[in-house]
C-alpha cells in the first residue's frame, strides 16, 4: 500500500523471540523490571506493540522467558567435579550474572513455567550434590541454603551505596563523622581495624560466607562421600 511503513524495513534485523528477550533484559538492565511493559518494548524494538505478540504471549511469558536467559548465564557445575569447587564456582558465577541483572534477584524461582536453561541448571547442580553424597532430601536443603546465600548476598550487594571496590571505606569515614565514637564504640572498632583498613572489599565477604556454608554442608555427607541411594 503506498506510503504504509512495514514494520521490516530492509535495514532492520528480523524480529524473533531471541531479539525480543534480548530487548527485555536491556530494558530491565537500565529501568528495572518495572519499565518492562509491551510499549516500553516495542518501543525499544522500533516496531509495534501487535508486531511483538506474534512472537510472545504476553508479558508473563516475556518474565519467563528473561530469566530463563538469566540463568542460561550462570556456569553450569558438573556432576562428576568436586562438589565443593563446582557449588563455590557456580556461586560465583550466580552472582556476578545478578550483578549486571540486579532485578533477576526476586524472579528466578518465581517462574512457575520454568525454560530449558533453568531446568538444566537446577539438575545440574542437583546432580553435583546427589554425586557428592547427599541424601535426596539433604541435597533439597543444601541446595535452599546455597540459594539463600548467594541471592541474599546479591540482594545487599545491590543495595550497597557505593560500587568501587574502596567505595565502603569512604561511605564508612562520611557515615562515622555523624556519631560520637563514645555511644557506638563497636561500630567504631569494626570500622577502624577492619573496614577502614587498606585493601578492604566488600566483595571478600561473599568468600568468606561461602567457605562457611560449604565447610557446614560437608559434615552431613556420610563418610566416604559417593552417591546415596
Amino acid at each position: 500500500m503506498p506510503g504504509h511503513i512495514s514494520d521490516r524495513s530492509p535495514d532492520r534485523v528480523p524480529l524473533s523471540r531471541e531479539r525480543i528477550l534480548n530487548a527485555a533484559v536491556a530494558i530491565a538492565d537500565a529501568g528495572g523490571v518495572g519499565s518492562l511493559t509491551m510499549r516500553s518494548l516495542a518501543q525499544e524494538l522500533g516496531v509495534k506493540p501487535m508486531a511483538v505478540y506474534h512472537h510472545v504471549a504476553g508479558k508473563d511469558d516475556i518474565l519467563d522467558g528473561i530469566v530463563d536467559l538469566v540463568f542460561s548465564q550462570i556456569e553450569l557445575p558438573s556432576p562428576g567435579g568436586d562438589w565443593r569447587e563446582e557449588m563455590r564456582r557456580r556461586a560465583a558465577s550466580a552472582r556476578r550474572v545478578l550483578g549486571r541483572h540486579p532485578w533477576a534477584i526476586g524472579l528466578l524461582e518465581s517462574r512457575t513455567t520454568p525454560g530449558p536453561a533453568t531446568l538444566r541448571h537446577h539438575d545440574a547442580t542437583i546432580g553435583t550434590l546427589r554425586g557428592a553424597g547427599f541424601s535426596v532430601e539433604l541435597t533439597a536443603h543444601a541446595f535452599a541454603l546455597l540459594d539463600s546465600y548467594v541471592y541474599g548476598f546479591a540482594v545487599q550487594e545491590a543495595a550497597l551505596p557505593f560500587q568501587r571496590p574502596d567505595g565502603a571505606g569512604e561511605v564508612t569515614e562520611e557515615i562515622m563523622r555523624g556519631f560520637s565514637p563514645d555511644e557506638y564504640p563497636h561500630l567504631v572498632e569494626l570500622a577502624a581495624e577492619h573496614i577502614l583498613r587498606p585493601g578492604y572489599d566488600f566483595a571478600d565477604e561473599f568468600e568468606f560466607g561461602l567457605g562457611v556454608v560449604l565447610d557446614a554442608l560437608a559434615r552431613w555427607i556420610p563418610d566416604g562421600g559417593g552417591p546415596v541411594t
